[in-house]
């Protein structure tokens, strides 16, 4: 879930949807199943994050911050199991062709109307992440990683033009 466009104008409802759907519901999940599988003593959780999470979301600013707040849960989650033999696993795509950008309404924007990564590609990379147990993955094409490993090191003014040059409305 997604919307698009300059904060002061978008719809509230739509954008609590966002905060419900990647927030609310995943902490709420969360809680349930990794009781049990703690009580097991193994299980795995793959939280789908997003590069997303990494940047300022200018035209995008509720659903980039709930991508990071889930970066932040999921790798704070993961730290207090060490040791439990349950794992999380955060998956943090790019762009992927999907509906999301349509839904979103932000076809008319320079990432909606760009190519965009293969989602059997992403999910491969996912499940090979959370099947090894690893921390993170930044799944989809090299691009993509390599957007990764400079939102490591830019600073967030720097992300916050970049994204508004990405999604600002129009801009396609």
């Amino acid at each position: 879930m997604g919307q698009g466009g300059p904060f002061v104008e978008t719809n509230i409802e739509a954008e609590q949807a966002i905060i419900d759907v990647n927030i609310t519901s995943t902490v709420r999940l969360a809680k349930h199943v990794l009781q049990d599988m703690t009580r097991r003593g193994e299980g795995r959780v793959l939280i789908t994050s997003s590069i997303a999470s990494t940047m300022p979301g200018t035209y995008q600013a509720v659903y980039n911050a709930s991508k990071s707040f889930l970066q932040s849960f999921a790798e704070a989650v993961r730290e207090e199991l060490d040791g439990t033999g349950v794992t999380v696993t955060s998956l943090m795509p790019g762009p992927t062709e999907t509906d999301f950008f349509h839904r979103a309404d932000m076809d008319d924007t320079k990432v909606g109307a760009s190519k965009k990564d293969d989602p059997a590609q992403v999910a491969e990379q996912g499940i090979k992440a959370l099947l090894d147990g690893d921390e993170k993955v930044v799944a989809g094409s090299l691009k993509t990683k390599a957007q990764g490993i400079a939102n490591d090191v830019l600073p967030d003014s720097l992300k916050a033009k970049a994204h508004k040059k990405m999604a600002e409305p129009g801009s396609a």
